[in-house]
């Protein structure tokens, strides 16, 4: 098999153009994340954070250094937890130990709603109801009647907005790779391939206070386990790059390696069928970080996305490793007028085997705006510029985005609270993820395809009860 040449100048060019077909169109979309400039702290949103754990911890750490917002109120079961809070905010909030005196108060105009996921949806109807703005992490909902009391509730309130936590949406590679799926660089996009494998996941923690709770994420009565927890961030993923939602799921769950008193799976496998014959297959074990993208420089979690033209590597990355994505061609893509004849009509079978072997493809950055030529660059600039093309190309580096997605839906959700713009990841993308991980649980529980339309039946008057868990 023939080595790939060297990458010369011309081929830099050109691959800068192809690849930058995406990222020249980030400046141009309306609200890019890349682009959102911070307000002047002039009128910041005075919110309040309910549920000060792991994850509104977390967010306060980001929050602090966004001036659009302000903290005025923090509310928890746990001192510690309301201690540590106040630590990472700075300031002096008030603090609550029940949530609806957060909710009471008349200087908090939005909420964030970080508790664990039993209690979302009752802290967001409340807020709404208390006509506060809502920023709720996934999963927006936990059970199926909530999916139909929440839409109703929401739909009647169309001056305030709803954001849920799935910062894919707002990163300025992602939102890259779905305008390159959109000009047509992938070809026609069939399978999304998921995973987030960690080794060993989640532990428990033992002799703590309301030891249960405090483990609350290994616990079905209040957790959607690593669905909800995991999975959920990829399915919308694939729900945005494929542009349609699931039609049907089925998969297989087990507890076989943290056998520690949890009664959540550890080892999940879902295959997600779409219409057109497109599918997202789905991973989740504790036996290892290994992720094959972008050559295996990240790991735990990741999607490739692969089309009939090419194929996307990309991940979310952390606080410390920031998203990155590569982009393959497809070593011999169908030609328009293959695909138009194939569309017409099926090609007919032919019996015996045949093998058709390429080599493949070295991997294309997906280009931000810092690589993309303007014409307007200095010699150095653009001198840079190819090197990093060069380095991309020899898989020596690869393109990372500048800036951390849970910053940019952060002071999105402050942006649109003032203008009352419509969030990224609104009402009807949160409700559509919980309705996936709600089936996708019923199917492994019961060992069978369960259908996206029972959801409309499943937790109204009248529904029949759920099927017990097999096992």
């Amino acid at each position: 098999m023939a080595e790939p040449k060297e990458m010369t100048r011309r081929d830099a060019m050109k691959t800068a153009g192809a690849a930058a077909i995406a990222g020249a169109a980030m400046t141009k979309l309306e609200g890019a994340p890349a682009i959102l400039k911070a307000r002047a702290a002039v009128d910041p949103v005075k919110y309040g954070m309910v549920g000060t754990g792991s994850r509104g911890t977390y967010l306060l750490k980001h929050l602090k250094g966004i001036d659009t917002g302000t903290c005025v109120a923090i509310c928890d079961i746990s001192d510690d937890a309301l201690n540590k809070a106040q630590q990472t905010i700075g300031g002096n909030p008030r603090r609550y130990k029940d949530y609806r005196e957060l909710l009471a108060d008349k200087d908090v105009e939005a909420v964030f709603v970080t508790t664990p996921l039993f209690l979302h949806y009752p802290v967001t109807r409340d807020a709404l109801d208390a006509g506060k703005h809502v920023f709720c992490e996934k999963s927006l909902v936990f059970k199926p009647e909530e999916v139909h009391a929440l839409k109703a509730q929401a739909l009647s309130k169309p001056k305030q907005v709803l954001q849920v936590g799935l910062q894919r949406r707002y990163s300025a590679m992602y939102q890259a790779a779905r305008q390159m799926i959109e000009k047509g660089l992938l070809g026609e996009v069939g399978y999304v391939q998921a995973q987030w494998h960690r080794n060993p996941g989640w532990k428990m923690k033992k002799g703590v206070p309301n030891e249960r709770l405090a483990n609350w994420r290994l616990f079905r009565e209040y957790s959607g386990g690593l669905v909800a927890e995991l999975a959920s961030h990829q399915i919308d993923v694939a729900d945005w790059m494929l542009g349609m939602t699931p039609e049907a799921v089925m998969g297989l769950g087990s507890l076989d390696y943290m056998k520690d008193g949890r009664d959540i799976f550890d080892n999940v496998q879902l295959i997600y069928k779409y219409p057109k014959g497109r599918r997202l297959v789905w991973t989740s074990v504790p036996c290892s970080t290994h992720w094959p993208g972008v050559g295996g420089a990240r790991t735990e979690m990741g999607e490739i996305i692969e089309g009939t033209h090419g194929a996307i590597h990309i991940t979310i990355g952390d606080d410390n490793n920031r998203p990155i994505g590569m982009w393959f061609r497809e070593p011999n893509p169908p030609s328009k007028a293959e695909e138009a004849k194939k569309a017409a009509k099926k090609e007919e079978f032919k019996a015996g085997a045949t093998m058709v072997a390429a080599a493949g493809s070295r991997p294309l950055p997906i280009l931000l705006s810092k690589d993309l030529m303007t014409g307007k660059e200095s010699f150095l600039e653009r001198e840079l510029k190819y090197a990093r093309l060069w380095l991309y190309q020899k898989g020596i580096l690869v393109p990372e985005e500048e800036k951390n997605p849970v910053d940019t839906e952060l002071e999105s959700f402050f942006h649109d609270v003032r203008t009352g713009g419509r969030p990224k990841a609104d009402l009807e993308v949160g409700l559509q993820d919980s309705i996936a991980v709600i089936l996708s649980n019923l199917a492994l529980d019961q060992g069978r395809m369960v259908y996206f339309n029972e959801i409309e039946n499943m937790g109204k008057p009248g529904a029949p009860a759920r099927p017990a868990r097999r096992g």
